[in-house]
């Protein structure tokens, strides 16, 4: 970054005190007629000129208007976030030349064919003006901000409510929170029971019904005509299906981000036995619970925190994968057996989208395709690169696609 703010630093080269008219040239005789004692005072008296001069351009320097600065500072880096963001980046995109470490003198200044077939270089102004904000028009802070607050203007509705996935916690949502936050959204993340900081024991969990409490919660508050958008992601998928038959009036849109998109009658059970055959690292990865004896049915499942990284977050940052480590829980087994009623009066009513993730270790592309075409929602968006946690290893893009569905008319 601080290589990116460089070309802002209030550096001013001194002007040169011999430049503003040229010299005056005298005869060989009057110059002959010079003493040596006055060559030593003309010598004398233009070195203390000099200093007088460079005195002067070091001071003009140190009142350079710091405020000026600032605000071409930070309007810098709101360019950059909105080029990492992927608001732009392309090859021609010319309002991040001053941020490309690849760009050389040939590219700024572009050869040209000259007598005899010969390259010339294009001549480099020699000004020696100095450089203010109008050579770098860069968007006004107010402006960028106010932009960013529009994403959730002319919508159906501003209201996101983010659903986690089997082992995880609101706490995995916590960069789509404030990327939404940001663009002028409303945003609930909850913790399932059992999950997160909800202190109830997974094992003790015996249906949907009590899993989704919490969920059901933040619907029942909800003023009359007030919408949400649902955003399921793995287990979660399951959890919002059974609110859209719950609460079709409710929910505008719901969406399923690498997640189970159940059909009427089937279970997250029935369909993970879709797939061929569950890879090697999931196998290796489940650890079954047995609060009631292991002469009963298992009560939890959890996950090898060993394995955890290669399964859920093999494109996410360390500091998440660590985050996740010290989080994650286990996750009941019931609600997975659990087979759910699905009409098309209330479930098939609300618009349905999916994300899905392509280099998805838990949830192979394979399976999350299989869900798409036996049960095929209203658009598919494609996360590439991208592990079975794309809030965190794809935040920006994920923020991306569901602002793009909150905007779908």
């Amino acid at each position: 970054m601080g290589n990116s703010l460089a070309c802002f630093s209030p550096k001013v080269a001194a002007k040169s005190s011999g430049s503003a008219s040229p010299a005056r040239r005298d005869s060989p005789s009057t110059a002959r007629r010079a003493t040596s004692s006055l060559s030593g005072s003309t010598s004398s008296k233009k070195n203390k000129k000099k200093m007088e001069v460079e005195t002067a351009g070091a001071g003009a320097g140190e009142l350079y208007d710091d405020a000026l600065i600032r605000e071409q500072a930070i309007a810098a880096v709101m360019l950059l976030k909105q080029y990492q963001s992927g608001g732009g980046g392309g090859e021609n995109d010319d309002s991040l030349r001053l941020f490309s470490r690849s760009t050389s003198a040939s590219a700024l200044f572009p050869s040209v064919s000259g007598k005899n077939g010969v390259k010339q270089s294009v001549a480099r102004s020699s000004t020696s003006r100095r450089r203010t904000c109008s050579d770098f028009p860069l968007p006004q802070l107010p402006q960028i901000l106010a932009d960013e607050a529009l994403e959730a203007d002319g919508v159906e509705t501003n209201h996101f409510v983010l659903v986690h996935g089997g082992g995880y916690g609101a706490w995995c949502w916590y960069k789509t929170i404030t990327l939404l936050r940001q663009g002028g959204f409303k945003v609930d993340a909850v913790d399932l029971m059992g999950s997160g900081i909800q202190s109830t024991d997974t094992n003790d969990i015996n249906s949907m019904a009590e899993y989704v409490k919490p969920l059901i919660d933040v619907i029942d508050k909800l003023g009359d005509g007030e919408k949400v958008i649902l955003v399921g992601h793995d287990f979660g998928g399951a959890c919002v299906s059974y609110l859209m038959e719950l609460y079709p009036h409710k929910i505008a849109k719901a969406v399923f981000l690498a997640a189970a998109m159940l059909k009427n009658g089937q279970s997250v059970f029935d369909m993970f036995s879709q797939q061929e055959g569950p890879s090697d690292l999931m196998r290796q990865a489940q650890i079954f619970l047995y609060g009631n004896g292991k002469d009963q049915p298992p009560t939890a499942i959890d996950l090898d925190k060993a394995l955890l990284e290669d399964l859920l977050f093999n494109q996410s940052p360390a500091k998440d994968v660590a985050l996740a480590s010290v989080s994650m829980r286990a996750i009941p087994f019931a609600p997975i057996l659990e087979k759910l009623t699905l009409s098309d009066a209330n479930y098939g009513s609300i618009r349905r989208f999916y994300i899905e993730t392509q280099e998805d270790h838990a949830m192979p592309a394979s399976l999350q395709e299989a869900m798409i075409k036996s049960n095929p929602p209203e658009k598919v968006f494609h996360l590439k690169v991208c592990d079975h946690s794309p809030f965190f290893s794809k935040p920006q893009a994920l923020h991306r696609f569901l602002t793009e569905i909150s905007k779908i008319s």
